[in-house]
């Protein structure tokens, strides 16, 4: 289970106004994060014996954003059919959902291009009680290709909201991620790990807005999936409170091997009534 935190039983991600990350799997690990903030580090040096030296680290210098080119809004995809080889039926081509804060859209991420601005986010403490990435480049990078190099179960994501990256998301198969051994997993359940980077967006309300969002572009796009999970720190009630006020229910405590997480769910049946 990647994390929701991010990564399975490795880091978390929780959504309150996931700053830290919010809960989702895919092949990363079980956990999760609030709102993230967002130092980046400059460059590690490496020391004796070939390794990083953390303590060259600067987490206040200021990190170029990267720019990401974001799928047109004119032409989206459509849905693929069910029984396609992709276990996400085509994220990268999901294109924008508009939302009550400007057009977003969830681009998968490149190592080169982001690794910065994302090592920067993994290393503020508020992200990292969660995440459990805090370090050189090289622990975040580690946690990514994990995820790009597999069998595309689980895709991490800039979340872009009108071209600025903003948060990070692994969207991930929870039923086909460790995580389903911990709750009543159904065929094509999704799960949901979610940070948000930028500190001036945090604690307005932003994380739920978006996990409402970005959990029905997810029904949208998946016509065979019937819910979307995550599973927060059951401690990080920031998170648990904005998966509630995007739209998801309360469905039960669960001991993770790194957390007792709350099992978030949004049902594709009740999202007019939540």
């Amino acid at each position: 289970m990647p994390p929701t935190d991010a990564r399975t039983e490795d880091r978390g991600t929780e959504g309150g106004e996931p700053g830290g990350q919010t809960d989702a799997g895919g092949g990363a690990r079980t956990g999760s994060g609030d709102e993230a903030g967002a130092g980046e580090p400059a460059v590690a040096r490496t020391g004796a014996g070939g390794c990083e030296d953390t303590l060259d680290l600067d987490l206040h210098a200021p990190v170029p954003l990267p720019s990401v080119p974001v799928p047109s809004a004119a032409a989206p995809a459509e849905p693929p059919g069910p029984g396609g080889d992709d276990p996400l039926d085509g994220l990268a081509g999901w294109g924008p959902v508009a939302t009550p804060l400007g057009a977003f859209h969830l681009v998968p991420v490149e190592v080169e291009r982001d690794l910065a601005l994302l090592t920067g986010w993994m290393n503020d403490p508020a992200v990292a009680e969660y995440w459990h990435l805090a370090g050189p480049p090289r622990t975040t990078e580690d946690h990514l290709r994990a995820q790009l190099d597999g069998d595309g179960r689980s895709v991490p994501c800039l979340g872009v909201l009108d071209g600025t990256p903003m948060s990070y998301w692994e969207v991930y198969r929870a039923d086909l991620d460790p995580l389903a051994r911990y709750y009543p997993a159904r065929p094509h359940d999704t799960g949901l790990h979610v940070l948000i980077g930028r500190i001036a967006d945090r604690g307005r309300g932003t994380g739920a807005v978006l996990l409402r969002a970005v959990a029905d572009h997810v029904l949208d796009r998946r016509p065979a999936c019937a819910r979307v999970i995550a599973e927060p720190d059951l401690r990080n009630t920031a998170s648990v409170a904005a998966f509630l006020a995007g739209g998801f229910r309360f469905a039960l405590e669960t001991d993770l091997p790194d957390k007792r997480a709350a099992l978030m769910i949004r049902d594709r049946a009740l999202r007019d009534r939540l």
